[in-house]
């Protein structure tokens, strides 16, 4: 049985990477502090915490670290299902992971009369739609948005819709660097728009129908849905973007799809714990009955 006074100081330095700011949140001395996590590492067998400064967590400790949050967040669900709320505020409070280009098109726009009636306040994580289920495993999420088919144990994972994405580019862009057509080349010099070292799309697609790897040609990274179309649309390079964003833009030719062989649909789930609290319950089904209004 983990001792609750020991795995809170071992949170505290943790979260602050010091003694000294753990000891203040937890109002005891740092030696205190010292002891408490020294008695539980005696325990467990384990040394979680690497004293240096910043402090750091061990694998060990890292494990530790994401049963603790995990639990955290499940006694939060707990005080709010049977309280009705988290604390004297009116909200409750839901985390929640997301990809990027999700959150900036259709996700706030579904959710948003769900917010406002049962007074949810959201705390978004975001990262690449291929990551976000490994914060929903770690405990640092209620519910996400993920490729990942699969639930974990405890999980649902029910299917959301799809989102079409195009390589496009401005046609100057073409103009200026696929004069001769799209070959390995011409992909050698052009520069490419990347969301960032995780987002597989663009590289992966590259290296499937060219051979190319993503250190063969110049590419940007910009971790922003909405800037990322703008490089695109700038002319800064040639990227995957999702049909939801650019749609009038290929209408009126400001883009134009330079490899219609990369185009791609790609299935989102939404997974959360089967135990759910009632805002999430409805946050769920909200979800469920009308993202497929914004998804092919």
């Amino acid at each position: 049985m983990l001792n609750h006074k020991q795995c809170d100081a071992f949170f505290a330095v943790a979260e602050t990477g010091s003694f000294d700011l753990a000891a203040a949140r937890l109002c005891i001395t740092a030696s205190a502090v010292t002891l408490r996590i020294q008695s539980l590492e005696k325990t467990l067998g384990q040394l979680l915490i690497v004293r240096e400064r910043p402090c750091r967590v061990t694998q060990a400790g890292q494990s530790l670290l994401h049963y603790l949050q995990h639990a955290r967040l499940l006694e939060q669900s707990l005080i709010q299902d049977l309280t009705g709320k988290a604390s004297a505020s009116d909200f409750y409070r839901l985390q929640i992971a997301s990809n990027d280009d999700s959150l900036a098109t259709w996700l706030l726009p579904v959710l948003r009369q769900t917010l406002l009636e049962e007074k949810i306040a959201l705390h978004l994580q975001v990262d690449d739609q291929s990551q976000t289920h490994h914060l929903l495993e770690a405990g640092l999420v209620n519910a996400c948005i993920s490729t990942e088919v699969n639930a974990m144990n405890g999980c649902l994972a029910q299917p959301l819709g799809a989102m079409t994405y195009r390589m496009v580019a401005t046609p100057e862009f073409s103009r200026q660097w696929f004069t001769k057509g799209i070959g390995r080349e011409a992909l050698r010099q052009a520069p490419a728009v990347i969301y960032n070292s995780k987002d597989r799309l663009h590289t992966d697609v590259i290296l499937k129908i060219f051979g190319l790897s993503a250190e063969s040609y110049p590419h940007h990274y910009i971790p922003s849905s909405t800037a990322f179309t703008e490089a695109v649309f700038l002319g800064l390079g040639f990227g995957m973007v999702p049909d939801y964003q650019i749609a009038g833009r290929l209408e009126t030719g400001q883009l134009i799809e330079v490899m219609p062989e990369a185009r791609c649909n790609i299935q989102l789930y939404w997974h959360h714990w089967k135990q759910q609290s009632a805002q999430l319950q409805k946050l769920t089904a909200a979800l469920l009955q009308h993202a497929h209004k914004h998804m092919n």
